[in-house]
């Protein structure tokens, strides 16, 4: 768990959900969704149960290589990250995360601060030797912010996205972790 004091006087809270989050989080992320173009999910394009959120939530704290944050104001998730690794042996020591925050808590840190909880814990794990993720190629923000946490530009896959019939390309990046 860590806590980190938001510009506005908020109080945030970042730790691994409990299977009593699953309802919040399913809520949280149909909003999110209809908030960013950036996302690889759009407005109504999520799908999960309460059931299925519920397994998911319990399977993340089984494998020791992968991660699930979420960030609460007043009990309230305003943000999330996934880190996934694979359980096999040759490419278990990398994975690959996701970061979103809700639209009314953009530029307040939050980000920085998942993305920092991700990284002290990555290097704790004694697994972890390389986190990887895609970006836009036109989310600016995003790739300031990775950039500032020292993750290098790794290859370009074009047409990554489609969306309203427009293609959009992704940066690849990465972090060595040692």
């Amino acid at each position: 768990m860590k806590e980190i004091l938001l510009p506005n006087g908020e109080k945030v809270i970042i730790s691994p959900p409990t299977i009593s989050d699953a309802k919040e989080l399913l809520e949280y992320i149909n909003l999110i969704s209809g908030e960013s173009e950036f996302l690889t999910v759009g407005a109504g394009d999520f799908s999960m149960t309460l059931e299925e959120q519920e397994r998911f939530i319990e399977n993340s704290t089984k494998q020791e290589n992968n991660l699930l944050l979420v960030a609460k104001v007043d009990g309230k998730i305003i943000g999330n990250l996934k880190f996934s690794a694979s359980k096999r042996p040759r490419i278990a020591h990398q994975g690959e995360f996701g970061i979103t925050v809700a639209k009314a808590y953009w530029s307040f840190g939050l980000a920085s601060a998942l993305l920092s909880y991700l990284i002290e814990w990555a290097y704790k794990t004694g697994i972890i030797k390389k986190i990887n993720l895609k970006v836009r190629s036109d989310n600016q923000r995003a790739i300031h912010l990775y950039k500032k946490f020292g993750f290098k530009e790794e290859g370009l896959i074009t047409r990554d996205y489609l969306i309203k019939n427009k293609f959009y390309d992704s940066i690849a990046m990465g972090l060595t972790i040692d």
